[in-house]
């Protein structure tokens, strides 16, 4: 599940951009010419705009050659393209009946949050959680869960079926499992998984919406077991899509390995996103560069945060840490996508309505390089 950066989740941060910018809490950013901008949570769209073009900054002042879309589709050709196959350009993606919680066993242990314990939002200073063999081994088991529900989820992907009733089934089988699925519950979200179909570009509420033969649906599985969460989600095709949403897909697969590969101990943090944004970038897809990847254990989100596109967090891997890799990739004819949030205050799509895929592990950094623990 992606932290997205905005002004609900940046408090203090004096690590991030230390020669040339630092955004020193939620309300203000200061660069080295002192030129102060304020966050309110009156305007969020203006605020979003700042943290995108904060993004955007991050980029182009990178001293290192970066690959650039070349031949970007433009919007009306790929969509006429789309049309061509089996992709309906009409067919957008509406919100749909969102059918109550499903209940927990009291035997089931819950997460802190659920028996109301404030959820503490990571700044991008944060300490970064070396974990303990114990620890180490806590989210081995739990990670090897969420990896075999992603797999069971997949297997319910087909034509006709709601994203509700893979949520039903999907919440059935973790309980059944033992464990309790992280998002039910966590800052007010209704269900036990994410579901993000077509142009929804992460945390998508599952609905009554049945899928179509043709669509692409990402889902985000966590579930947290004695202590521990992990986090995995995956990219599925709907019966048959078309060569475009093959295309995407596999690239999304790339990026998430290109992004793994960058892992190493004494490595920056920021090549991560430099690998990502350059393999996407290479192909002509764009990165949702404000929604990141996340520090995990006993805490849901934690730091660090792992940016999909080039930046200067320049905190160091270390044997021990354990985080998400999970870039976002798009259908856009912009290098970095633009998006809404809907009124539910969770489900995100894309601007321009072009598609979406992502997959995403949880990744153990080693002495000699790193562990895929969702694998």
């Amino acid at each position: 599940m992606n932290k997205l950066i905005n002004n609900n989740f940046i408090k203090n941060v004096t690590k991030f951009n230390r020669s040339n910018l630092s955004l020193l809490s939620t309300n203000k950013i200061i660069n080295s010419n002192s030129f102060v901008k304020h966050y309110t949570t009156s305007n969020e769209e203006r605020d979003r705009e700042e943290i995108r073009e904060f993004i955007r900054q991050q980029s182009i002042t990178d001293t290192r050659k970066i690959a650039k879309p070349k031949n970007a589709i433009n919007r009306k050709v790929k969509r006429n393209l789309a049309y061509q196959h089996n992709r309906n350009p009409d067919n957008i993606i509406l919100g749909g009946i969102v059918s109550s919680s499903q209940p927990v066993p009291p035997h089931i242990q819950v997460p802190p949050y659920v028996k109301g314990e404030k959820v503490i939002d990571m700044d991008l200073d944060d300490p970064i959680e070396i974990h303990t063999p114990e620890s180490i081994a806590g989210m081995r088991a739990v990670c090897k869960l969420a990896k075999e529900i992603l797999h069971f989820a997949g297997t319910l992907v087909k034509p006709g079926i709601t994203t509700d009733e893979i949520d039903k089934i999907v919440h059935e089988e973790i309980i059944r499992r033992g464990a309790y699925p992280s998002p039910l519950g966590y800052k007010g979200f209704p269900k036990s998984i994410c579901t993000s179909v077509n142009e929804i570009l992460c945390h998508g509420i599952p609905d009554d919406r049945p899928l179509q033969n043709g669509d692409i649906i990402n889902i985000d599985v966590t579930v947290y077991l004695n202590g521990y969460h992990g986090d995995t989600s995956a990219t599925f095709p709907v019966g048959e899509i078309d060569e475009a949403a093959k295309k995407l897909i596999n690239i999304a697969q790339k990026a998430l390995f290109v992004g793994m590969e960058a892992v190493k101990p004494g490595e920056q943090f920021k090549e991560i996103g430099r690998a990502i944004q350059t393999m996407t970038h290479k192909h002509s897809f764009g990165v949702a560069a404000e929604f990141t990847g996340h520090g995990i254990g006993k805490t849901f989100h934690c730091a660090p945060y792992v940016f999909q596109c080039v930046n200067k967090f320049d905190f160091v891997m270390k044997p021990g840490m354990i985080f998400t890799v999970e870039p976002l990739v798009v259908e856009s004819t912009t290098p970095f996508v633009e998006w809404e949030m809907w009124d539910d205050e969770w489900t995100i799509h894309t601007k321009d309505y072009g598609w979406s895929a992502q997959f995403e592990h949880t990744i153990l950094v080693t002495e000699d390089g790193y562990e895929i623990l969702t694998e």
